[in-house]
């Protein structure tokens, strides 16, 4: 997809001016060049164009808000010069796997005073042993380089990152804090979900009045049937006592008259 056509489609019908945040990762530039950017994007805090075969930053619109910019994985060599008027309150810039060679085609960033982290990671000016020192000499106000400051020491994570993990937490830092009165809701919320429970038949112990009451009702049923089965045992024994006596008088009768 063309660089122009990605922007258009990553503002989804917003002004340029309410953009903070644009990613154009992997779209096709302009035969090297920055194409569908004007100086409409006046609050843009962080730009992407990761492997979008970018050659020159000639085309590079006015951002003097923009505090990261990502640019791995082209093919840029210089014109680093242009990101002083450009972009003048740059924190962060990442140029690794890029064609830079030389240390004077850095040398042009020691005149952005913000600057304080720089990645040119798998650049062929990060080949020399002394490539660190020789940065670091050369660009006093960056902390740190390809994420690691003088002493190697990594850089912390951003508070992008903090970001990420507080809404994955599902609480975050916001949920870290509360007042007396949210401690007294919370507090009652518990109460009254105790009682529910209490009250569901199924999860806990019925008591109560009504609870022995029906108890009770049970056990004289219990007894009402025991006494039924009872008797009905006794009429059946009576029935067949009965039937009997009648059968052995019959067969009396009939031999008195043989």
């Amino acid at each position: 997809m063309e660089m122009k056509k990605r922007i258009t489609l990553e503002l989804r019908n917003r002004s340029p001016e309410e953009i903070a945040e644009l990613v154009i990762d992997n779209c096709h530039s302009n035969e090297g060049e920055i194409d569908g950017f004007g100086d409409g994007f006046k609050e843009l805090e962080y730009l992407s164009m990761i492997n979008v075969g970018l050659k020159s930053l000639a085309k590079l619109p006015n951002l003097h808000k923009l505090l990261k910019l990502e640019l791995s994985d082209n093919f840029i060599s210089g014109g680093l010069e242009l990101m002083t008027e450009k972009c003048p309150n740059l924190v962060y810039l990442n140029l690794s796997s890029n064609k830079i060679k030389d240390y004077s085609t850095v040398e042009p960033l020691k005149n952005m005073a913000q600057l304080k982290s720089l990645d040119l990671y798998n650049c062929d000016i990060s080949n020399p042993n002394d490539y660190r020192q020789n940065i670091f000499k050369l660009l006093p106000q960056i902390t740190y380089l390809d994420g690691f400051d003088r002493d190697d020491q990594e850089a912390p994570e951003t508070d992008e990152d903090d970001d990420e993990e507080d809404g994955a937490g599902g609480a975050g830092k916001a949920g870290m804090y509360c007042t007396d009165e949210e401690d007294d809701e919370d507090e009652e919320d518990d109460e009254e979900e105790d009682d529910e429970e209490d009250e569901d038949p199924e999860e806990g112990t019925e008591v109560g009045l009504s609870y022995l009451l029906r108890e009770e009702i049970q056990d004289e049923d219990e007894d009402d049937a025991d006494y039924i089965n009872e008797e009905e045992q006794k009429n059946k024994a009576s029935v067949d006592v009965k039937g009997e006596k009648r059968k052995r008088d019959a067969e009396d009768e009939g031999e008195e008259d043989e």
